[in-house]
Formats: structure tokens, C-alpha cells, sequence
């Protein structure tokens, strides 16, 4: 069985700033227009972007945003949880996993515009997964959830941000 030194060294994965390790792997060569995009992108966007991302023991995915959706694909290891706050502050939660009989998908799609995290849930063990943004991903399109921002907005969810947020 891999362990996850083993993809980060052979996939030549790097720390990303919400946490866990990433490499893109795919950047679509052609552009969505400025003029063609909803309003919310402040310039072009290539269609389709995508990375490996992979979390292991106490890593996690801090809450965070983006203007486009964002489907996430398991490959390899344990589940993990995707929890997110929906526009209207809803908390909710979805398994991404490879065992269905226990409520697990291989892949969630994230709305844009959704404040979400991630983290594992054998804290022994890691996860391989990938991402799919469309329109691409920019970091322009980024945001990094300040703690006490989300705490003021979604107070309900105090135990959740905390344990899911960087500062």
C-alpha cells in the first residue's frame, strides 16, 4: 500500500496555502473573454483547470472560496468530509470516499461563491483526490476565510470554523 510521501514526492506535490498539498496538472490553452463571464471575474479565464490535491493525518482544507465551482475526485486512500455553508448559512456536510455503502461519493461538486474545508477522516492514513474548477481557477478568485469573519457571519458554527480555520 502507497503512503502519502510516496505521492507527494513522486507526484511532485507542493503545500498550498488552504492546507494540504497540490500540483495542476491541467490548464485548458483557450479563454473565456472578460466580456463572456459573469460579472464576479475581474478578467479572462481559461475553460477548465485541474490539480491534485492530497491531505493526510491532521492536515485539512481551511475554509475557503471560490468564484466557480469546483468538483473534487477521489483517488486514493481514506474519505474525507466536505463541509461548506450554503448561501443561505446552512451547514452542510458530504462523505468523498470509494465505499457507497457508507453514504461515500467519488466526486462533490462545490457551488461557486460557497465558503468550504476538507479533512480526512482517518487521521492515520491520507487522501488523494483531484479538482476541477470551471471557469478555471485563478488565485485571483481565492479567498482564505478569516476565522472571526466567519464566526461574526455563521455563529451557529462556531465548533466547525474553529476547528477548520487558519487563524
Amino acid at each position: 500500500m502507497k503512503i502519502a510521501s510516496y505521492w507527494i514526492e513522486n507526484l511532485q506535490l507542493l503545500k498550498h496555502p488552504e492546507g494540504g498539498y497540490y500540483k495542476e496538472v491541467y490548464r485548458s490553452e483557450e479563454l473565456i473573454k472578460k466580456g463572456n463571464l459573469p460579472e464576479r471575474f475581474g478578467d479572462d479565464r481559461c475553460f477548465s483547470t485541474s490539480i491534485y490535491f492530497l491531505l493526510q493525518n491532521n492536515d485539512f482544507s481551511a475554509f475557503h472560496r471560490i468564484k466557480s465551482d469546483e468538483t473534487w475526485h477521489f483517488y486514493q486512500g481514506t474519505s474525507l468530509t466536505l463541509y461548506w455553508i450554503s448561501l443561505d448559512g446552512v451547514l452542510e456536510s458530504y462523505l468523498l470516499g470509494d465505499n457507497p455503502e457508507n453514504n461515500e461519493s467519488l466526486q462533490i461538486t462545490i457551488p461557486k461563491n460557497t465558503w468550504f474545508a476538507a479533512q480526512i477522516n482517518d487521521k492515520t492514513s491520507y487522501t488523494l483526490c483531484g479538482c476541477t474548477v470551471a471557469p478555471g481557477f485563478d488565485f485571483a478568485d481565492f479567498e482564505l476565510g478569516k476565522k472571526n469573519e466567519l464566526l461574526k457571519l455563521y455563529p451557529n458554527h462556531k465548533e466547525i470554523i474553529t476547528l477548520l480555520s487558519l487563524d
